[in-house]
């Protein structure tokens, strides 16, 4: 996969964006002077999950980029398709979505409640296929289309389903929405991957679900590869990239600048033998 390397001038819709990877990744896309569109639930700060659409808009124009923040409940899919419009009456179209507002409860099933369930469904998988569905019309009219989703593989193996079979279905969900997608407009040029990463990534909704982030990465790997992703001149479509292949396959070699903690072991991600 080689380097294009700017996403100069083109519009990125990002769901989730207020914090974490989503955060990370609408920064490095407005170094290039992109125009992101942050769709997300947080206006007001939380006690324990820092950052706000008005804060990451701040930091984008800081970056060199545009921003337009806009709240919305990925769950309602008007507000879906209001932010869209919105976004393309702002910014005069799409070129990228970048599928990146998840639910998680690593829960067993006697320990996952209906409402529970309902929000990873709702947020993870329902919300990925209705986005890219109010997406899609406008992504035909770019120029270098792609939809990236931040789910993993699609591994069957049982030991990923035996203690938190609900948030496994959910993300599973997502990553069949780029399998099926992919295929189905792949005749229309429209990139439709999957970006997942290889160690557990440091972020404010890791720590809340009790997994330490010193022995995980910082966003910014995830965002340097879903930035190469997005700016290969490549047509890419239907894959299920892990963050390390993809910089290794950019002449990347040294990974420490991305550890949180050069003292502790790196930890596997989930869905990766």
């Amino acid at each position: 996969m080689d380097r294009q390397g700017s996403l100069k001038g083109k519009t990125m819709f990002i769901t989730g964006g207020s914090r974490g990877i989503g955060e990370a990744i609408a920064l490095r896309a407005a170094r290039d002077g992109a125009n992101i569109i942050v769709a997300a639930k947080t206006t007001e700060p939380h006690p324990k999950l820092p950052g706000t659409i008005y804060s990451v808009a701040k930091s984008i124009e800081s970056a060199g980029g545009r921003a337009l923040p806009l709240k919305v409940d990925v769950r309602f899919e008007e507000e879906i398709y209001e932010a869209v419009e919105k976004g393309v009456k702002q910014f005069g179209g799409i070129d990228m979505l970048v599928n990146n507002a998840s639910a998680i409860s690593l829960s067993g099933t006697l320990d996952t409640p209906a409402k529970k369930f309902d929000l990873m469904h709702q947020i993870n998988v329902r919300a990925t296929f209705l986005t890219s569905q109010a997406c899609l019309p406008h992504l035909k009219k770019s120029d270098r289309p792609h939809i990236l989703t931040l789910s993993p593989p699609l591994n069957l193996n049982p030991a990923w389903f035996k203690n938190f079979c609900a948030y496994t279905m959910s993300k599973y969900g997502m990553s069949m929405c780029v399998l099926g997608m992919s295929e189905e407009f792949k005749e229309s040029r429209i990139a439709i991957n999957a970006l997942w990463p290889k160690t557990i990534i440091a972020t404010a909704a890791m720590n809340i679900v009790g997994v330490d982030g010193r022995y995980g990465r910082t966003p910014e790997i995830m965002s340097d590869a879903a930035h190469m992703i997005l700016t290969s001149p490549e047509f890419h479509t239907g894959n299920f990239f892990i963050d390390e292949d993809v910089l290794k396959l950019n002449g990347v070699d040294d990974f420490s600048q991305y550890a949180v903690d050069s003292k502790c072991a790196l930890r596997s991600d989930l869905f990766l033998d």
